[in-house]
């Protein structure tokens, strides 16, 4: 498993929490940063994704 889906999958879920935080205090700034850092998360682990199809396909051939 690539290194960007380890990593892109714990800023999702940090990113969820920041986000979840903010809404329950009203601080709209947390709840923006959390929604960024979950979004950059998904694009990361993507990354990984593609990195291990990649990978992969290189190995059966």
């Amino acid at each position: 498993m690539d290194k960007n889906r380890k990593e892109g999958a714990k800023n999702q879920a940090s990113g969820a929490l920041k986000e979840g935080v903010g809404k329950a205090t009203g601080d709209r700034s947390k709840e923006v940063a959390g929604k960024v850092e979950k979004n950059t998360g998904k694009a990361q682990r993507e990354v990984g994704k593609a990195a291990d199809s990649a990978r992969d396909t290189k190995r059966s051939d």
